[in-house]
């Protein structure tokens, strides 16, 4: 059975010193593990540099950025392009998150060309998806995700699609304590790899990693992470207490044991 992969976005929180200190507990605590677990920390771009240089100095986890630019460079006021973070150490990058999409408009075109910038760069996408709460109720959740998938990552070639991360996050248990029960997880999870599988064939579909994020926690993750087709999770504000997010990443390490 392959390695889990658990990521931790930090969002828009913590000043330096705090994200050093959690910087450097999480790398403490990592260090009692024989990891199997991939495991990326994504903090504010600020504190890049921080964490690649814990990453560099042989910390168990890589070094992952909240968003890119669509475009390569030029005369873009505030953006920060892939290029940029391949020269800082970064290895991973989150795109296409739900509060990228609600506050910031973007569109599934505009994701597209972010992760064709961090190809590009041999950057590794983790490309976002999910439905709403009303599309859910009114049972559009497949067509949504469907939608969402073809068009931000179809258009690549087979051999790109397998060092893509696919980050299933339910908008409506994203921040709200509400999480999608497990059946809900891998019933999403078995639905996205269908749809790699046929446009990708078996063995990229099983290599591709599809991780669940929504409110997943210490309490959860266990037996979020038993399911099938679940491979990890993008983790939120867990990801900014260091005990809890390594009992997390234990998780990880559990399931992949047991199974």
């Amino acid at each position: 059975m392959k390695s889990k992969l658990v990521i931790g976005n930090w969002k828009m929180n913590q000043s330096f010193e705090q994200a050093e200190d959690l910087t450097t507990a999480i790398e403490d605590a990592l260090e009692d593990f024989n990891l199997s677990t991939e495991v990326v920390l994504c903090p504010p771009f600020p504190y890049l540099e921080l964490v690649t240089d814990h990453a560099d100095d042989g910390a168990h986890f890589y070094a992952g950025a909240q968003n890119c630019s669509q475009f390569t460079n030029g005369a873009f006021t505030g953006e920060i392009s892939a290029e940029m973070l391949v020269s800082l150490g970064v290895e991973f990058c989150i795109v296409g998150h739900s509060e990228r999409r609600k506050y910031f408009g973007e569109t599934n075109a505009v994701i597209a060309e972010k992760v064709n910038r961090l190809v590009e760069q041999q950057l590794i996408p983790v490309v976002c998806c999910g439905e709403t709460l009303e599309q859910r109720q009114n049972n559009q959740q497949f067509t949504v995700v469907e939608e969402q998938i073809s068009e931000t990552l179809f258009h690549l070639p087979k051999e790109k699609i397998e060092h893509v991360v696919i980050a299933y996050e339910p908008v409506w248990a994203i921040g709200t304590g509400e999480t999608a029960t497990p059946a809900q997880a891998e019933e999403m999870h078995s639905f996205i790899r269908s749809l790699v599988e046929k446009k990708y064939g078996t063995e990229t579909a099983y290599n591709t990693y599809i991780i669940y994020g929504g409110s997943c926690n210490a309490k959860n993750a266990v037996e979020l992470f038993a399911q099938e087709n679940v491979d990890g999770g993008l983790i939120g504000g867990a990801s900014l207490r260091a005990d809890e997010f390594v009992q997390i990443v234990e998780s990880a390490e559990t399931s992949v044991s047991e199974n």
